[in-house]
């Protein structure tokens, strides 16, 4: 199955200029959802995880699959003002402007061996904050896991030093 094909592209969102690659046709559909689900899990190998992070929204849909499969516990990396607990945020900035995440204070434990995971990496500027975070709590970000890159937004050089993987590179 090519999951390509389940990918469609949406021209001109969220603004003029930007063709976004919108999953919600792969998502919808149950197969072509647990193919992806079992080819991300392969991505990650043999590697010891003990947390899955997803960065908001749309590390949230497989994020929590690959959680469960793995047996780990998943951990939600949010914009301002969205979690409850005690909380750890950082500002990073972005090609125009600046903007920030945060994650429970308690989530990652010194020595969590971590699995971040997103849909898709751009600029990398949301991926590389999200490492920051983790390791700023103790924990060692192990690989970066994503259904699609973006190649020529050149991301992965913001990720340098991580091992990164995905399915997908446009």
């Amino acid at each position: 199955m090519n999951l390509k094909h389940y990918i469609r592209d949406i021209p001109d969102f969220p603004s003029k200029g930007i063709l976004f690659k919108d999953i919600t046709p792969l998502l919808i559909d149950p197969e072509a959802m647990n193919q992806a689900t079992e080819a991300l899990l392969k991505l990650i190998g043999n590697l010891r995880i003990d947390k899955v992070v997803g960065m908001e929204s749309r590390g949230f849909f497989f994020g929590p699959l690959l959680a469960s499969k793995l047996n780990v516990g998943f951990v939600p990396v949010r914009k301002p003002g969205k979690l409850p607990a005690e909380k750890i945020s950082l500002t990073y900035d972005l090609e125009y402007g600046s903007d920030t995440l945060e994650i429970h204070s308690d989530s990652i434990r010194k020595g969590d061996r971590v699995l971040i995971h997103d849909d898709v990496l751009a600029t990398g500027g949301t991926a590389k904050a999200t490492c920051d975070l983790i390791e700023s709590l103790g924990g060692e970000v192990v690989q970066c896991n994503f259904l699609m890159i973006l190649g020529f937004l050149k991301g992965r050089e913001k990720l340098n030093g991580y091992e990164v993987k995905s399915l997908i590179e446009y």
